[in-house]
């Protein structure tokens, strides 16, 4: 699998850096920017943009809103996760409800993933 940047989707990546929602802005600036290990935003992997990834860990963070829990929605994560796993990354899925609700736990999990991997 051809792990290089999608060049056909650089401009799409920068786009989404500069629109942010609420959840990533929140999770980007108050953890993830200033985590001892370094996380990457909307970062291409193959044919996907990823919400935040982590290549020491090997692992992708997506931060789901409610369109992830349609059934359309459910599917095309299904896709994607499996494409991502063929790579050797773990996908962890995040809810925005748990940013909002849980942020200091979110936080925890996500450290203790990447302390363990």
């Amino acid at each position: 699998m051809d792990r290089k940047h999608n060049k056909d989707l650089l401009i799409f990546a920068r786009e989404l850096r500069k629109k942010m929602t609420k959840e990533e802005r929140r999770l980007w600036y108050n953890f993830l920017k200033y985590y001892p290990v370094k996380f990457s935003r909307q970062k291409i992997i193959g044919k996907y943009i990823v919400d935040f990834y982590c290549a020491k860990a090997n692992l992708v963070i997506e931060i789901d809103g409610s369109q992830h829990f349609e059934d359309e929605g459910i599917l095309k994560d299904e896709i994607r996760t499996k494409y991502l796993e063929g790579y050797g990354l773990k996908v962890v899925r995040v809810t925005n409800i748990d940013v909002n609700r849980n942020f200091k736990g979110v936080c925890e999990y996500i450290d203790n993933l990447v302390k363990s991997r």
